[in-house]
């Protein structure tokens, strides 16, 4: 007979970042956590995740697990219901704001992505402009071009693409210098929530992402709470863009092998990625000894 999940419990989200947190070294959910996840979900536990990836990512990641709540995918931008395999709910960006700021990456003579969802809610398409992409700029999209749910759409005007929208994102690469010039111009508009990396995988490019007004997987946390109706949240991060997901939480964990600012702002610090920490700690936490 299946153990039911603690009522004292029974009021507590989880969530948990993917890349390096969940994920063990080889980027995917391991066989033991797919099933301790799956066998805690069965019991009535409240389990997802919150990441920087896309939907057509994240559904084959979590498809062993039989997660039901919707995850935080974009980094805030959407919640994905696994089950309707759709968009819950998403954050998009002003048709006005989108074009102004795809005008301004091509001005800086970077090469704009625009993500825009489909009506359905059922997939993105990301639409751009090869003429005049560097090689590796195109290998990024091209690593990206067999994708179920997230689709290539080639254009030969991305402005006009960001104006019609719905767009959920704007993405930009080029030099670090003209990223850079991109971030200082768009930072501190408040309609904008605006970032800056680099990818090894992609060596010497450097990548701008723009969503709309207040996009952080804090703003995804609060909007899930409200949906689940848990009145506990507990996270768990390995990374800076977990912290804003820490602070919200009324309980924040961090791997092992998390950055030592991350480790410093957790009330708990597990095992590491590689260890099913995660798995093994909600199974705990919820008196499920039976799965350890």
């Amino acid at each position: 007979m299946m153990k039911q999940c603690d009522t004292a419990h029974g009021g507590e989200l989880f969530v948990t970042d993917l890349d390096g947190t969940l994920l063990g070294a080889d980027s995917r959910v391991s066989p033991r956590s797919a099933a301790i996840l799956s066998e805690l979900t069965r019991r009535g536990a409240l389990i997802t995740a919150a990441t920087a990836r896309t939907p057509a990512t994240v559904e084959p990641l979590l498809a062993e697990t039989e997660i039901h709540v919707p995850a935080v995918v974009m980094t805030g931008a959407g919640l994905w219901d696994h089950a309707a395999r759709r968009f819950a709910s998403l954050r998009l960006m002003d048709s006005a704001d989108a074009k102004r700021v795809t005008e301004l990456t091509l001005r800086l003579g970077l090469h704009p992505i625009v993500y825009r969802a489909e009506p359905d809610g059922s997939h993105l398409t990301f639409r751009f402009d090869p003429k005049g992409m560097p090689s590796e700029q195109y290998r990024f999209i091209a690593d990206r071009a067999n994708l179920e749910l997230k689709r290539p759409v080639v254009t030969a005007d991305p402005v006009g693409e960001a104006a019609e929208g719905p767009t959920v994102l704007i993405l930009a690469m080029g030099s670090d210098d003209a990223v850079m010039a991109a971030v200082k111009a768009l930072r501190g508009n408040p309609a904008l929530s605006v970032s800056y990396y680099t990818d090894p995988v992609y060596p010497g490019v450097a990548f701008l992402e723009v969503f709309g007004p207040r996009v952080n997987k804090a703003e995804g946390l609060r909007e899930l709470k409200r949906l689940t109706g848990a009145e506990r949240l507990t996270v768990f991060g390995d990374s800076f863009n977990d912290l804003s997901m820490m602070n919200v939480a009324d309980r924040a964990v961090a791997v092992e092998n998390a950055l030592p600012e991350v480790k410093a702002a957790a009330d708990t610090v597990i095992g590491p990625n590689t260890a099913d920490a995660v798995a093994l700690f909600i199974a705990r936490e919820l008196g499920h000894t039976d799965l350890l």
